[in-house]
């Protein structure tokens, strides 16, 4: 399990130019003029994390095998997109699909690339693109809405818990305020998420600025990270300039020399993946031997069977026990039999909740 992001923001402030960058290839164009993406672009991209070479090295294995992420580039939204306005329609069913969005807005000024609302305003340009998904979504749910309470009144309860779930997500959406704003009970959660609104959906803001400013961010991006924080949204920096050249460098040292020269000590993409996994509450763990190291990801809070059936669906089934080494003990153990020898291998039961880091063997019976 990882994560589908969509990158999402108005034509040409760097969606495609990013979307390349994450997935080192030229699959979108990235021209300068509007919808130069006309169907979303799908890049699966690898998770970088230090700790499998460090457990590879240990364990002798053959090979790494990261864990993915994908990356969906869809088509830039325009004013107008609810009602049907550029590729509205294509927009708004393409991000439907996703399980996060990652909003980029373009926080620098000048360059050849012409801004589609004539001036560079990253605020304005948030509230154009979620102006749009709340209209989307309020049309959307006012349909459902009137069908569900034509149901409840006749008695039907999950009618009832539909339109429980849906009435204070219209009252935010009528008043101007995205569904992620409402915070549901328990029992809601699962009644909000089957509705698939766009606005509920966690989202990243990328603020994409100059060279110059890809370590520390710049006065818009400022702006937008204080936005972010009022909405319990997340944001990072990054230049999706920088990103490009660095995704066509070949050899990994030489990557690190041109991101130190810059005084940056990891790519954009890194702090993207970080932010999305807080985003989304996920976490990864580790299995390791001879032939392979391989990163797994599941969300926090998941049990060790359903940490099994991230990797097949007969482990969760037949799950027996979860053979767990933490990651540091790994190490410090130098390996997994000095871990067993000092006793920091844990026999783990269905109840055990997965931990991030751990190293883990499932014993199972199908």
């Amino acid at each position: 399990m990882g994560f589908r992001c969509g990158i999402v923001g108005l034509p040409n402030v760097g969606k495609s130019t990013l979307f390349n960058a994450l997935t080192a290839t030229a699959a979108a164009a990235a021209a300068n003029y509007p919808f130069c993406t006309i169907e979303p672009n799908v890049g699966r991209v690898p998770v970088p994390d230090d700790r499998l070479a460090a457990l590879a090295a240990l364990a002798k294995s053959a090979k790494i095998v990261p864990t993915q992420l994908e990356f969906v580039d869809i088509a830039g939204l325009v004013r107008g997109a609810s009602k049907g306005e550029g590729l509205g329609n294509q927009f708004l069913a393409h991000i439907r699909e996703v399980d996060a969005i990652a909003h980029v807005v373009r926080c620098f000024a000048g360059g050849d690339v012409t801004h589609v609302e004539g001036s560079v305003d990253p605020l304005r340009d948030i509230d154009t693109v979620d102006t749009e998904l709340m209209l989307a979504d309020l049309d959307s749910l006012e349909k459902r809405a009137a069908a569900a309470a034509k149901k409840a009144r006749g008695g039907d309860k999950e009618a009832k818990d539909q339109l429980a779930a849906m009435e204070p997500i219209l009252a935010l959406l009528r008043a101007g305020k995205p569904g992620r704003a409402f915070r549901p009970a328990p029992e809601q959660t699962d009644p909000v998420r089957q509705l698939q609104l766009i606005t509920t959906k966690p989202v990243l803001y990328v603020c994409n600025v100059e060279e110059s400013s890809a370590g520390p961010g710049n006065e818009l991006s400022a702006r937008v990270a204080a936005r972010a924080a009022t909405e319990g949204a997340s944001s990072v920096v990054i230049s999706a300039a920088i990103e490009a050249e660095v995704a066509v460098l070949p050899d990994e040292a030489d990557r690190k020399a041109f991101l130190g020269s810059l005084g940056l000590t990891e790519t954009g993409l890194a702090r993207v993946i970080r932010a999305g996994y807080a985003l989304l509450g996920l976490l990864t763990f580790f299995t390791v031997g001879p032939k392979e190291t391989r990163a797994w990801t599941v969300r926090a809070g998941a049990k060790a069977p359903e940490a099994a059936g991230a990797i097949h669906t007969d482990f969760e089934r037949g799950f027996i026990c979860a053979e767990t080494i933490a990651y540091a003990d790994y190490l410090a153990c130098n390996g997994e039999q000095g871990a067993k020898e000092a006793g920091r291998m844990r026999q783990e039961g269905r109840d055990y909740t997965v931990k991030d880091g751990d190293v883990i063997l499932f014993r199972f019976n199908v």
